[in-house]
């Protein structure tokens, strides 16, 4: 059974920083893509990043582009989200989610429940 658990969201200050992790089980981690999207209330769901299967590539959205990085470490079975210079629009629901091959394309077959990110002076 597939299990995406995330964690390390919470409250950070404008400019601040947090890493968001997501501890993958029940499949083969290293020989699938994985991404992060995010959703917020009134807002439209919004993918943000993903990486191939044994990390060689990432592609990101325009909107975090120079300020968040996803990595992961398939020795661990974890994905991460390094997430810099953070604003009050990065306030989400921060969701990992893996795609159905080693290529970021196509769609997900797998996600966790989230973790909160809220970004307040």
């Amino acid at each position: 059974q597939v299990q995406l658990v995330e964690s390390g969201g919470g409250l950070a200050q404008p400019g601040g920083s947090l890493r968001l992790s997501c501890a993958a089980s029940g499949f083969a981690f290293s020989q699938y893509a994985m991404s992060w999207a995010r959703s917020a209330p009134g807002k439209e769901a919004e993918w943000l990043a993903g990486i191939v299967n044994d990390g060689s590539d990432t592609i990101y959205a325009e909107s975090i582009k120079g300020r968040f990085t996803i990595s992961r470490d398939n020795a661990k079975n974890t994905l991460y989200l390094q997430m810099n210079d953070l604003k009050a629009e990065d306030t989400a629901r921060y969701v990992c989610a893996k795609y159905k091959t080693e290529e970021i394309a196509g769609t997900y077959d797998s996600w966790g429940q989230g973790t909160q990110v809220t970004v307040s002076s």
